[in-house]
């Protein structure tokens, strides 16, 4: 348990201190914020945002780059397993989530008056969803896309497109059908309506099961077709 807190502690510090990760999962939804003024109905859609950053846009390239750099198999010889490093990143990546979702809202309300949360412990639930869920998904791009610039490559290819179908960056109902038609399928599209959800006090249940079956089988495929080295 001390070497999975240790390594956590580092791993959040590492992400904490690259420049692109803090700007874009705490200065640009603050940036947004402003630029809507405050309109709380944004606020969950830049939650979701957040979490995507961090589990799409950063995520696949660290697994890809501890692989590429053999760090992985190094620590296949030590008392410290890979799969600590793994965990350690997923849960540094949730932790930021949490601390960039915690300032969006404190900002939203404090600063620009916005309506809080209906059900506070619900959306620190969703958030926590939505995050894991997206770190599912670039496991399962690191998995499959072996070096770090590819892995990167690969998880903003996928992280862009969702956050305005998905509803993150741009209100679904201001798309085109066609478009809100394929935003439906989008794996982010659940973890924005569990976010709005528990913002407004609407029911959450399905989008929640839903997460919870992306969660379930991203971690599946990604750990089929993982390989250390």
């Amino acid at each position: 348990m001390k070497a999975f807190t240790a390594l956590t502690t580092i791993e959040l510090r590492l992400l904490l201190r690259d420049p692109a990760s803090v700007f874009f999962m705490m200065a640009f939804p603050m940036m947004l914020l402003v630029l809507k003024r405050g309109d709380s109905g944004a606020v969950p859609g830049y939650i979701a945002m957040i979490s995507a950053v961090g589990g799409l846009g950063a995520l696949p390239g660290i697994v890809a780059g501890y692989r590429e750099r053999k760090v992985l198999k190094r620590l296949g010889t030590t008392p410290i397993s890979p799969v600590l490093l793994l965990g350690a990143q997923l849960v540094a990546q949730v932790a930021a989530a949490l601390i960039g979702s915690a300032l969006l809202v404190v900002a939203a309300i404090a600063a620009f008056g916005a309506r809080p949360p209906t059900n506070l412990p619900l959306l620190a639930v969703a958030i926590l969803l939505c995050s894991v869920m997206v770190c599912a998904l670039g496991f399962v791009i690191a998995a499959v896309v072996r070096n770090t610039r590819g892995a990167s490559l690969i998880g903003m290819l996928v992280e862009f497109p969702m956050l305005f179908l998905a509803g993150a960056a741009v209100p679904r109902e201001a798309l085109p059908d066609s478009l809100r038609a394929i935003g439906g399928f989008l794996p982010l599209t659940p973890g924005v309506d569990v976010l709005t959800a528990a913002w407004t006090g609407a029911a959450a249940l399905f989008p929640m099961m839903i997460l919870a079956g992306i969660i379930v089988a991203g971690t599946a495929v990604a750990a089929a077709l993982f390989r250390w080295e």
